[in-house]
């Protein structure tokens, strides 16, 4: 396929608010493509080059791509960035400066290799051989193909869909309809690259997931807790259950193998951590008594003067990708495994959890210092939950986990195998038993004793449905933030404020009496509290947060892991 023909797809594809309708376009498009391009077409249509677990980045920002964008054109860097403040669009900037009648007929692949040497140069003069690639390129290329090249470095790609919308759209070409959707997402739980699922469907249809299963250095979508109203009703539906304490710290999946010296480890949205954790990292040969394994927990900060935990906010400081070393001796870690999901050759995910938990045993010393078993009691008493979860809410922590005793692990799922446990509404008569991750959609700028914020409200959103990209407003905070969590949520906005000329994201469901002055694109993740839901004329959701407060910013969170408007009526349900 040539580029300049994906070009046209994609520009259809941003002409489009419906659903169904963007399915069906990347669904003829994938018809269209070959087993040895569709892979690539599925990470570009998403603004990149790999899966998010491989973490390619191009390192080139607005300042480079405008250097590039002059050199293509022969202009001064001055008069590229005039039209990009008029335009509030790199790629609408190209496509305007962009005037020559002939092109080379590029082919998808060639455009991606060479967007793929980009991203790959490093080293001395690295940014100048970047510039150069980047201006030749766009140069090689028609308007509209140049286009959309300009924005896949940024990652301003502006379609507004995700994997979850390329899973539909594969099971469209596959037969016209979503049915086929549950599979491909099943083997996506388990092997995250979508451009390597379709693949394997353009070559040999759903045959052709057979066997694929978990392997090293792939991240698995982790298991997700489901929510009940009380202890009681967890004994009823689970029967035997085992009782974890609830972290509130950073989920890392670690990927190790002895023999090659291999260590990875991944966030909960499956970016590649390993470099962000080297206490980690480097204590796992020590303290884990096998040969290979995949191993599921939480990382914690602590005091160590006094041995006890630190708050989230803390402790999410440790990701990040300079002053390692200094924030490793600032803010030490330990971390709780509390689940085995592959050990020396075998999958364990159809394990029960009883024989997971006694693998777990067996590898993991009493006496390690960072690599630690998470504690438990195992019970079938509604009594014990209670308690338990007292004991842990005392200590600091969230509360419990609740496990079925001989419950499988399930990717991605929130089935009822885990429950959480974080209030004990039957206690405080009624209230919200917990809190709801929501994406924040635009902001308001500040008035009064705001105006030095820049902010002075935001809107705030959760997921349709768990399959869909879209989002329903549920409130508009105004109140509940410290006056640094303000400057820390005006500067996350900056961020990810939609372009000047670009109306809202079309994900976004939105009453037009709650417009705010400024649009953002899904990118930040919010953890709301409140005293309880409501129900809402006003908010897309048909609910709405009553006093609601920002807990915490969700830094290791993706809009697709967002709270769901089915999660929001089972905790309204919940709180009567």
């Amino acid at each position: 396929m040539k580029f300049r023909e994906l070009a046209e797809y994609l520009s259809k594809l941003e002409k489009t608010a419906s659903r169904l309708k963007i399915t069906e376009i990347l669904a003829d498009l994938f018809k269209k493509s070959l087993p040895n391009e569709i892979d690539k077409i599925c990470y570009l249509s998403l603004g990149r080059l790999a899966p998010a677990y491989e973490g390619i980045e191009f390192n080139l920002a607005d300042k480079l791509i405008i250097r590039a964008l002059a050199q293509a054109f022969k202009k001064t860097p001055l008069e590229i960035n005039q039209k990009y403040k008029q335009l509030g669009d790199l790629g609408d900037t190209t496509e305007y400066f962009d005037r020559q009648q002939s092109a080379k007929p590029l082919s998808v692949n060639e455009v991606y290799g060479r967007l793929w040497e980009i991203a790959k140069d490093a080293g001395g003069g690295s940014v100048e051989r970047k510039i150069s690639l980047m201006a030749s390129l766009i140069d090689d290329l028609d308007a509209l193909s140049a286009k959309y090249v300009t924005r896949i470095p940024l990652g301003r790609l502006r379609l507004g869909f995700s994997e979850l919308t390329i899973m539909d759209a594969l099971s469209w070409m596959l037969g016209g309809d979503k049915i086929k959707r549950e599979r491909i997402e099943e083997i996506y739980n388990v092997r995250a690259d979508i451009g390597q699922i379709a693949q394997l469907l353009k070559k040999k249809g759903l045959d052709g997931l057979k066997g694929v299963g978990v392997v090293l250095g792939v991240p698995i979508v982790p298991a997700l807790c489901q929510r009940l109203p009380n202890v009681e009703e967890m004994i009823k539906k689970m029967n035997k259950v085992a009782a974890e304490p609830k972290y509130d710290g950073t989920r890392l999946q670690i990927h190790f193998d002895r023999s090659k010296n291999f260590i990875k480890t991944f966030t909960r949205n499956l970016e590649d951590s390993t470099l962000m954790f080297p206490d980690i990292t480097q204590t796992v040969f020590k303290e884990v008594k096998a040969k290979k394994v995949i191993l599921d927990g939480e990382a914690i900060g602590f005091d160590q003067k006094t041995g006890k935990f630190l708050p989230f906010q803390e402790t999410i400081k440790r990701k990040r990708k300079y002053e390692i070393s200094s924030k490793t001796k600032e803010i030490p870690l330990k971390y709780f495994v509390f689940d085995i999901l592959y050990k020396d050759g075998q999958d364990l995910l159809s394990t029960p959890f009883a024989k997971r938990r006694a693998i777990l045993a067996k590898i993991l010393m009493p006496t390690n210092k960072t690599i630690l078993l998470s504690p438990q009691i195992v019970s079938e008493s509604a009594e014990d939950l209670r308690r338990y979860h007292d004991e842990q809410k005392a200590k600091g922590l969230e509360g419990i986990v609740v496990k079925k005793w001989q419950g499988t692990y399930d990717p991605g799922r929130r089935g009822y195998n885990w429950v959480k446990f974080k209030e004990d509404t039957s206690k405080k008569g009624g209230g919200l038993a917990d809190t709801l991750d929501c994406v924040v959609m635009g902001y308001s700028k500040g008035k009064g004793k705001r105006a030095k914020f820049g902010i002075g409200a935001f809107l705030v959103g959760i997921r349709k449905t768990a399959e869909s990209d879209q989002f329903l407003t549920i409130s508009k905070i105004g109140t509940g933030l410290s006056d640094e969590q303000w400057r820390e949520m005006y500067r996350k906005c900056q961020r990810c404020k939609v372009a000047k000329l670009q109306s809202k994201p079309k994900q976004y469901q939105v009453s037009k009496n709650l417009a705010p002055d400024i649009w953002c694109n899904p990118k930040i993740v919010v953890e709301i509290q409140a005293d309880n839901i409501t129900v809402s004329p006003i908010h897309t959701a048909g609910l709405a947060f009553r006093f609601p407060r920002l807990k915490h910013f969700r830094d290791d969170k993706t809009a697709d892991q967002a709270s769901t408007l089915a999660e929001a009526r089972k905790l309204y349900r919940m709180q009567k």
